[in-house]
């Protein structure tokens, strides 16, 4: 007859190794998120391509490798004066002059009106390898500009990290709003932006209560999007805080896996418009998890 100390050291054994062999499968699963997060961040028209951000005024907007040009495309990739932007209320019309060999969704360029990155596919323009389309924040519009060979993204060595650790991966209790509250975000350009806060993300960490106000950022494709600055920022972490998402509530629980969170794409490029967090997702704790600060500028 087996002892029963053996018995017992052979079930805490067996529960070691289905506990080791859990955790290895979690890591091995973020290690393949995050291999698809920098396969973004690299590809052609990812965040690290962009060289360019300009924004237009009512009316007429130049185009063109000329000094002075509202919207300044690269001299080896345009010629001086390549077209018109020409801006009404809340519609943008390109106009291009004759031989600037411009294209439009891949064919030659001819006058058009131009949908922005706010509906459900932008207008692309392209010079040469340079790309370019209408971008809209707020009542704002402007052109973003992208280079497949931009420095940056050339010069792209990965994203620092911490390591992966699976007590970063929590479960909160949601506490839904009576009526969903819309928050004014502000933003890296010194405006606001509205978005919808459905309620309040409640868990612990080291034995204490945080929360967290997570937004709506795109109800067409709902998830929970959280703009956070904790203990790490500009220690170790982008100084102006990072993002998660996470999954809608279930039965009133949502898992926030912070060895999930990434830098803003402000983090990346002076070419981007990224969201703040706002004063109640300043945490005074650390949050050692998800991206490091890359420190790219």
């Amino acid at each position: 007859m087996v002892p029963m100390k053996r018995i017992l050291a052979l079930v805490s054994f067996f529960i070691l190794c289905v506990s080791v062999s859990a955790q290895d499968a979690y890591v091995k699963t973020v290690e393949v998120w995050h291999a698809d997060r920098v396969t973004r961040l690299v590809a052609e028209d990812g965040w690290l391509s962009l060289i360019g951000r300009d924004w237009l005024n009512p009316g007429e907007n130049t185009l063109g490798s000329a000094p002075g040009s509202t919207v300044l495309l690269p001299e080896w990739a345009a010629p001086p004066k390549a077209g018109l932007f020409i801006l009404e209320g809340s519609t943008v019309r390109f106009r291009p002059f004759p031989g600037s060999g411009l294209l439009l969704n891949g064919k030659p360029a001819t006058e058009a009106l131009l949908k922005s990155d706010a509906d459900a596919k932008p207008d692309i323009l392209q010079a040469g390898r340079v790309r370019f389309y209408v971008i809209r924040r707020g009542n704002r519009f402007g052109i973003r500009i992208k280079d497949p060979e931009a420095p940056a993204r050339k010069a792209f060595h990965g994203v620092p990290r911490f390591p992966v650790d699976p007590a970063w991966r929590v479960e909160a209790d949601f506490v839904p709003y009576a009526t969903p509250q819309i928050r004014a975000i502000p933003t890296v350009l010194g405006t606001t932006e509205p978005m919808t806060a459905p309620g309040l993300l409640r868990f612990k960490v080291g034995g204490r209560e945080v929360t967290l106000e997570p937004m709506v950022e795109d109800p067409e494709h709902p998830e929970l999007f959280l703009i956070f600055k904790d203990a790490t920022s500009a220690h170790g972490t982008y100084a102006a805080g990072r993002f998660l998402y996470a999954d809608l509530p279930r039965n009133g629980k949502v898992v926030l896996d912070f060895n999930r969170a990434i830098n803003p794409p402000c983090a990346f490029t002076l070419f981007a418009t990224c969201p703040l967090p706002p004063k109640q997702n300043q945490l005074t704790i650390g949050i050692t998890a998800g991206e490091k600060d890359p420190g790219l500028h």
